[in-house]
C-alpha cells in the first residue's frame, strides 16, 4: 500500500544542486519542519508530459498556493541531481520549485510508488503523484494510474485546497 492522508512523509536524504555548494544532501525531515509544502513526483526529467504540462502547471500556479498558505513546492524524480538541475533552468522552476534528486529510487520504493519501466529501456522510476504534507504529514495524496495525467496536475490540487478553506 502507498503512502496516504494521515501517514508521516519518510524521513529520507535527497539530493539538490546549489550553484555555490554543489551537491547538497537533503533531510526531508528537515526541509518538511514547520512547513506546509507540495511534493510532486514525476517519472522523470524531460519527459513529455512532465515537460509539457505536470510541472508547468505548478510553475504557472505557484503564486496561487502561496496564497492559500503553502510554504514551498517541491518536484522529486528518480534522476541524478545535475540533470534535474538543467532540466530545472531549461523549464524555469527557479524561484517556484525545489528540485530532490531520488537518484537511486530510495524515496519512492519506501513510499511504495516506484514504477518499474525496466522493459522499456527506463528502469525504476516515480509514479506520477502529488501530495500536500504539513509539518511532515501528509494531509492529501493524488496519484496517477500509470500512463496518465489526469488528477495529479496543479489546477486539480489547486481546486481540492480551495475547496477545503
Amino acid at each position: 500500500m502507498s503512502i496516504q492522508a494521515g501517514n508521516q512523509l519518510p524521513d529520507f536524504s535527497l539530493f539538490e544542486y546549489d550553484d555555490q555548494e554543489g551537491v547538497v544532501e537533503k533531510r526531508l525531515s528537515d526541509l518538511a519542519w514547520k512547513k506546509k509544502v507540495i511534493v510532486v513526483g514525476v517519472p522523470g526529467a524531460y519527459t513529455p508530459v512532465c515537460s509539457g504540462d505536470h510541472l508547468p502547471s505548478y510553475i504557472q500556479h505557484y503564486q496561487d498556493f502561496i496564497d492559500l498558505g503553502i510554504d514551498e513546492i517541491w518536484c522529486i524524480a528518480v534522476n541524478d541531481v545535475f540533470v534535474l538541475n538543467a532540466w530545472a533552468k531549461e523549464i524555469g522552476t527557479e524561484g517556484s520549485i525545489r528540485m530532490l534528486s531520488d537518484g537511486s529510487a530510495e524515496f519512492v520504493r519506501a513510499m511504495n510508488v516506484a514504477l518499474d519501466l525496466t522493459s522499456r529501456g527506463m528502469g525504476v522510476r516515480s509514479d506520477r503523484y502529488a501530495m500536500v504534507v504539513d509539518n511532515g504529514v501528509v494531509t492529501e495524496f493524488l496519484r496517477e494510474e500509470p500512463g496518465q495525467f489526469q488528477t495529479t496536475d496543479a489546477a486539480t490540487l489547486l481546486n481540492r485546497l480551495t475547496k477545503e478553506r
